[in-house]
């Protein structure tokens, strides 16, 4: 059949290489019009509908819901108006032939009451115990030999365990988020680990959040707001490696990670280089909204690269967290502490600090480069009204 009469599996990423096929819209047999959904693709966590692009008639499904195949696999076929259905070749299958029996080797003959063994397997049998009589015998004439000692004396293989439990099939989620976590440890990982004194930046939040009006600001819009000015103002920093090329990004995108009923995800904010805060904030609300829902787009879970993974609400000093592929780097946010620090004067003095854990793709980023945008973020963090100026003031 001609390609022109393929479904195939489509590439919906720039690093997409397999996508699990969930659910069938269609049937064999079925006509369907242009934009009529055929199947449902799982990746990168999100569910996405795939659309006829004309108008025919379903032929053969070849992959069922469930299966998870690589990009550009045949899926289905189908045939345009006014194109013939083509009956694939190949006929029936030849009929089995029926297996051959296989005669059960008898015991070892007994010639007039002598067992017929290998001086070998008689040994083997006073060492091992064992009566003759009761062995079958593998060689000429159904002579003993020294193997079927060892294979008559060998013990029973014991009775597999029961498990205690329930075995679950994955879901789709679940094995996707498998196999990004194995193909995240794959990425040469190197950490940074620093403190940020946020003082200021808690009480400016304080008082913008008093203003009547305007969306409600959360201290991981201040953290989204800093990586979006440091990746603006260090682009070497905005890249990610894929298929051993560096693709550099014209766009400032941030992650998310964000806990939902379906699991860790990690959605992205787009177009973040001249955002304010309370774009930032909007657009966050939003996004958030639709994963949560399930109603997140596949633009919604791409590009970027970077995320931040706040866990800060979980009294957690630090977090060490995993890059999520093919982001080339990841923020991990901890608490915010209350510590006494030596003022200028040697006086204990106290301040609201806040562990950051940055891990980044030492194939892109070396320390010197992930150091300088880490500290970019930290003085904009401790500099706070910095991040209430434009971009082209900051």
């Amino acid at each position: 059949m001609s390609p022109l009469n393929d479904l195939l599996m489509p590439k919906l990423g720039l690093t997409m290489t397999e996508g699990m096929l969930i659910e069938w819209c269609v049937a064999a047999g079925d006509q369907v019009k242009a934009g009529d959904p055929l199947f449902v693709v799982e990746t990168d966590k999100v569910a996405n509908e795939i659309a006829a692009e004309a108008d025919g008639l379903i032929g053969e499904i070849l992959v069922p819901a469930g299966e998870t195949v690589p990009v550009g696999a045949v899926v289905a076929h189908w045939t345009g108006p006014g194109q013939q259905a083509v009956q694939e070749p190949g006929g029936s299958a030849p009929a089995e032939s029926p297996a051959a029996s296989v005669p059960a080797v008898p015991p070892a003959p007994a010639t007039g009451g002598r067992i017929v063994a290998t001086p070998l397997a008689r040994r083997l049998a006073r060492e091992m115990d064992l009566d003759l009589a009761g062995v079958v015998g593998t060689g000429p004439g159904g002579r003993i030999k020294a193997a079927d000692v060892r294979h008559a004396k060998a013990p029973a293989p014991e009775a597999p365990l029961q498990e205690r439990g329930q075995r679950v099939a994955a879901s789709g989620l679940v094995q996707s988020m498998a196999r990004r976590m194995t193909q995240a440890k794959q990425v040469p990982h190197f950490y940074l680990a620093a403190e940020a004194e946020i003082g200021e930046l808690l009480d400016l939040r304080r008082r913008l959040n008093d203003q009547p009006g305007a969306p409600r600001l959360t201290l991981n819009h201040f953290v989204i707001a800093a990586v979006a000015r440091a990746l603006a103002a260090l682009p070497q920093q905005n890249r990610i490696w894929s298929d051993g090329q560096i693709v550099q990004f014209d766009e400032v995108d941030v992650g998310v990670a964000v806990s939902t009923e379906r699991g860790l995800m990690a959605p992205v904010l787009h177009g973040l280089a001249a955002a304010t805060l309370d774009g930032i904030a909007r657009q966050s609300d939003g996004l958030l909204e639709r994963v949560r829902s399930g109603n997140a787009t596949h633009a919604d879970m791409n590009g970027g690269a970077i995320s931040i993974s706040n866990a800060g609400m979980f009294n957690v000093t630090y977090m060490t967290p995993i890059i999520n592929p093919p982001q080339s780097a990841i923020l991990g946010v901890g608490s915010v502490r209350d510590v006494f620090r030596p003022d200028a004067q040697g006086a204990p003095a106290l301040k609201r600090e806040m562990g950051l854990v940055l891990a980044a793709d030492h194939r892109l980023h070396d320390g010197a480069g992930a150091l300088k945008f880490l500290n970019y973020v930290i003085d904009l963090l401790q500099d706070p009204y910095r991040l209430l100026r434009t971009q082209t003031q900051g």
